[in-house]
């Protein structure tokens, strides 16, 4: 699979959304109180993330449009990608320069502690 731009992301995610294959129509009209795009722009997106294996058009009446895959997967995938791409695959830069740039509070660091607790067996 490629890789979800900006745009094919809108759509994407009123899939996700709506939990349900959505037809065209219901596509179109989720995204009209967010994005202004005419009936072709949403069926070349479309087009683009069914060539790219993101979504499956399944053909009856009208085409119902599903999503293959899920948001987390998407979620996961793209983190990766920014890890990889802006801190040469280490996430123990990225969490430090969240630290060092105050993003991160006390809060949030005790929660990732607790994370990191749990997720290693246990350890204190």
């Amino acid at each position: 699979m490629g890789k979800i731009a900006d745009s094919e992301l809108e759509i994407m995610r009123v899939l996700w959304r709506a939990g349900r294959a959505l037809t065209f129509g219901e596509i179109r009209n989720c995204l009209a109180g967010r994005v202004g795009w005419s009936r072709s722009t949403v069926q070349t997106l479309l087009g683009r993330l069914r060539d790219k294996g993101f979504v499956t058009a399944h053909s009856s009446y009208a085409s119902l449009y599903s999503p293959n895959i899920s948001e987390d997967e998407h979620l996961q995938s793209e983190g990766h990608n920014f890890i990889e791409k802006l801190f040469d695959g280490n996430a123990k830069n990225l969490v430090a320069g969240l630290i060092r740039s105050g993003r991160l509070d006390e809060n949030d660091i005790d929660e990732l502690k607790q994370f990191f607790t749990m997720e290693g067996g246990g350890e204190s």
